[in-house]
């Protein structure tokens, strides 16, 4: 199923996924089951634990000529290949490898070849029948030779969220690429080998690389997991403190979302930077960090989407029929298209908090480590969900059987400030906040991640200041 055939399974995939919300647009969609099967706070769009495998596939695709004399991508080796799978395991395995290519190459045909490129790193998202998520970790770049020729993109297919650690592998898939092809298997079949390490712990492989010896590779996963996912420098380059807000205004009222950039590394940084300023919470719509060109008209959907469009398709985009949009030009840090109201969804006070800190960070941006940035920038965004929704365990009545029942109307009273209250009444009818709650009431364990830890703090500060006024 490929070209046209590969394009309509996906078009096909989204109207399903449309009828299923029209039908309940307060029950959890079928794609996001998965992603709701964690304790609330604990943020991941996708679901694993310590001592699973690192990757799935590790594939390489490159551009042949077809018949007709245009260029397709088509995988030229996939490690390992799979036997003895089921009937239901090997079309799943098929639907996979076919979608592969398209999202390694999403510029379709607009290749020439080259004698220099700049390799570039990108990923994107793919979901699943049964609602599971796979990424696919991708290094473009011009194999080693004489002449024009190709880039060629190593790209490793995972259920593991961690882009940082990923990179690091691709750097020395790169490395033995430059030697040879031949030298890539052992040091992945090492990594296939290894367990996945706990936060904040270190895997060790051991590869040969000739006239080199043997190399020991320390692969660390962040102690943070819940950070592991991005990197909130890209999204502070190319956007404003201010235009940062809105657009996080938008997504927390679960709008259509698109991003236009040159560079996919640019397109796949900043949405995933976006979807993790909703933690605790989880964008649970369509999510395509860089859409292929033959998908263009996903930003057609009727249903909320976070979409990432290189920018030479932009006249394509603005084409298209498309309902309300926020449609943010990365190259520019602007906004094209809104829908008006952006700086108006947020409360006043909360949003003039939230400035002063991002901006406090653009004066220190020279003086910053990487994860100084992310738990800085991550922690704003936190702190504005734990004043406005953080006092929701307050608000739940169990049943004898230890079943929650979330109690929305006092929930809402509750919260002093009009316009805090005017904000979560709009917030409280989202999918992601529905699934939040849904999870919450499941188990009357104490809630235990990094969120529930910032709203304890917060709570007890406050009953502090109320003793002392």
């Amino acid at each position: 199923m490929a070209g046209t055939g590969l394009a309509n399974f996906f078009r096909n995939s989204l109207r399903r996924k449309s009828a299923r919300r029209d039908v309940n647009r307060d029950a959890p969609p079928d794609e996001s089951k998965s992603e709701s099967a964690r304790r609330p706070g604990e943020r991941s769009h996708f679901c694993y634990s310590p001592g699973q495998f690192f990757f799935e596939y590790l594939v390489v695709v490159s551009l042949k000529k077809k018949s007709g004399g245009d260029y397709e991508p088509k995988i030229i080796y996939q490690f390992p290949k799979r036997e003895n799978l089921l009937r239901g395991q090997k079309e799943e395995e098929e639907r996979l490898l076919q979608a592969i290519p398209l999202f390694c190459f999403p510029d379709g045909n607009h290749w020439a070849p080259l004698t220099e490129y700049t390799s570039e790193t990108f990923s994107f998202v793919l979901t699943n029948v049964d609602g599971s998520r796979k990424i696919g970790y991708c290094r473009r770049l011009l194999p080693v030779g004489r002449g024009p020729r190709f880039p060629e993109v190593f790209c490793i297919i995972s259920c593991l969220g961690c882009f940082g650690l990923f990179s690091k592998i691709l750097d020395e898939v790169e490395k033995r690429r430059q030697i040879s092809m031949a030298v890539i298997y052992p040091f992945m079949q090492g990594l296939r080998e290894s367990p996945f390490p706990a936060p904040g712990k270190t895997v060790t492989i051991k590869s040969f690389i000739p006239d080199s010896g043997t190399e020991l590779i320390e692969l660390t996963r962040p102690l943070d997991s819940w950070l592991e996912h991005v990197e909130f420098q890209a999204l502070l380059q190319h956007l404003s403190p201010e235009n940062i807000l809105w657009l996080f205004a938008s997504a927390v009222l679960e709008r259509r979302i698109i991003f236009v950039a040159e560079e996919l590394s640019v397109l796949s940084q900043c949405i995933h930077a976006v979807a993790a300023l909703l933690y605790p919470f989880s964008w649970a719509h369509t999510y395509i960090p860089v859409v292929p060109e033959c998908l263009i008209d996903t930003v057609c959907c009727p249903t909320p989407f976070m979409v990432g469009v290189q920018k030479r398709c932009l006249e394509q985009v603005l084409d298209q029929p498309m309902e309300e949009v926020l449609l943010v030009d990365l190259c520019e840090g602007k906004f094209l298209r809104s829908v008006g109201d952006e700086r108006d969804i947020l409360p006043a006070k909360l949003q003039t908090e939230m400035l002063t800190s991002l901006k406090m960070h653009n004066s220190n941006n020279n003086i910053q480590t990487s994860e100084q940035v992310n738990t800085h920038v991550s922690n704003t965004f936190v702190q504005f969900f734990v004043k406005t929704v953080g006092h929701y365990t307050s608000h739940l009545k169990w049943n004898k059987s230890g079943q929650g029942s979330f109690q929305e109307k006092a929930f809402c009273k509750a919260i002093t400030s009009r316009s805090c209250r005017k904000f979560v009444k709009r917030f409280v009818r989202t999918q992601m906040f529905s699934l939040f709650i849904q999870e919450v009431e499941r188990s009357r364990i104490t809630q235990e991640g990094y969120f529930q830890q910032k709203v304890t703090e917060y709570q007890e500060q406050k009953k502090k200041q109320r003793r002392n006024s």
